[in-house]
């Protein structure tokens, strides 16, 4: 068994493009759904109106990258309207029912063949991607390490050591914070050190081709942004209007508030986040198919989300990095473990008799360890069981 393999492909996903694509899909669902309380079942929707409306944008209408970037954001945001209007001064179901059928209504329609001139059918949309490449300070066939010591030159060495050095630091503090300890500085400063020696372990056996690296570097410069953005939000007073109507939308009515507004604000919100994962998702394949926004992909990003903890950012981050980091594992260690026929078995007993099992089995796995998780643990990695009230009217 090569475990070397196994721990390097594991890093990978866990730092890769698809763990970054599912963070910001997480972090519109959480202001849907972790802090407003709104049951969104059609994230994949929001995914595919950014991704089609920068593929259509640069395929059909010859626009640049930049306008068909500006048309997706309008996309999600029209429909996060059109979706609201009619379901948001309901019960939470209703809009959960409506966006799950708006999403599959989406799919059909892009998939279908009356539009394939200008969706492109099952194929999809392909050559969008260009304008965004040639804009790559990276040689597109080279292979690139991100650890600081493997930069090729001593300014970005520098810059990464400090780069990756601040966050750890930064997340060593928010450690110390979070447990209140009595010596501050010394408890940031240990678990700082501890998080950076782990940073430079993993970066060191990780890397990427030049198209990877830079939609790594573009999607990671995202997740910094509009986490910062969800965080700062959520401590406006707009997010505490938010989370109050989360728990008891009839009291924060009776201070004049107006909860319909507030709820749609929210909803936009997380739809337009959604579009940018729609776009870093076309980007990652440099082309669009309609059933790569499939219902599944709502479900996993929600699994993702509960994985790390609703209503935090943290968990935001960190649940769809370990969701994919327990996919690429099992994946990799059953592959290891199957014999020639791509059997597997443990101690005499037989689970796998050819390897095409093989998706569903790991998914298997990944789903039994988020039963024990919801029994043990069911506000998450860095959730809170204070911030689980949902508005269940």
């Amino acid at each position: 068994m090569d475990w070397g393999l196994i721990v390097d492909l594991t890093l990978k996903a866990f730092l890769g493009l698809d763990a970054v694509y599912y963070i910001v899909a997480a972090l519109g669902m959480n202001v849907q759904f972790g802090y407003a309380g709104l049951l969104n079942f059609g994230q994949a929707a929001f995914m595919a109106a950014g991704a089609y409306g920068l593929g259509m944008s640069v395929s059909y209408f010859e626009y640049s990258w930049w306008v068909g970037l500006i048309i997706g954001g309008i996309y999600a945001a029209v429909l996060a309207l059109i979706v609201g209007a009619p379901t948001l001064r309901l019960r939470a179901d209703y809009l959960a029912i409506v966006t799950i059928a708006m999403a599959e209504v989406i799919r059909l329609i892009v998939r279908s063949v009356t539009h394939k001139d200008k969706f492109g059918g099952t194929d999809g949309l392909k050559g969008f991607s260009d304008g965004f490449q040639q804009l790559n300070p990276f040689e597109r066939g080279k292979v690139y390490g991100i650890g600081p010591f493997q930069a090729s030159n001593t300014a970005v060495t520098v810059v990464l050591v400090v780069l990756y050095g601040a966050i750890s630091f930064g997340i060593g503090y928010g450690v110390a914070r979070k447990r209140k300890a009595q010596k501050m500085l010394p408890t940031a400063l240990a678990a700082g050190t501890m998080m950076f020696g782990i940073t430079l372990l993993v970066t060191s056996r990780v890397k990427y081709l030049g198209t990877e690296l830079w939609v790594l570097l573009v999607g990671w410069i995202l997740v910094a942004i509009f986490s910062v953005f969800v965080y700062m939000l959520m401590r406006s007073p707009w997010g505490r209007v938010i989370k109050g109507i989360r728990e008891d939308e009839d009291a924060v009515r009776s201070l004049g508030k107006n909860v319909f507004g507030y709820k749609m604000s929210a909803l936009v919100i997380g739809a337009v986040l959604g579009m940018f994962s729609g776009v870093l998702f076309a980007l990652k394949n440099s082309n669009v198919q309609p059933d790569n926004y499939s219902r599944a992909v709502t479900f996993y990003i929600m699994t993702a989300l509960v994985l790390g903890g609703l209503a935090t950012v943290t968990g935001s981050i960190v649940g769809p990095m370990l969701f994919w980091a327990l996919l690429a594992f099992t994946d990799v260690f059953l592959s290891e473990i199957s014999d020639a026929q791509g059997r597997v078995e443990f101690f005499g007993i037989e689970f796998l008799r050819d390897s095409s099992a093989r998706g569903q089995f790991r998914l298997g796995m990944v789903g039994l360890g988020l039963i024990l998780l919801m029994v043990f643990r069911p506000q998450g990695i860095f959730g809170n069981r204070k911030e689980m009230a949902l508005d269940g009217r």
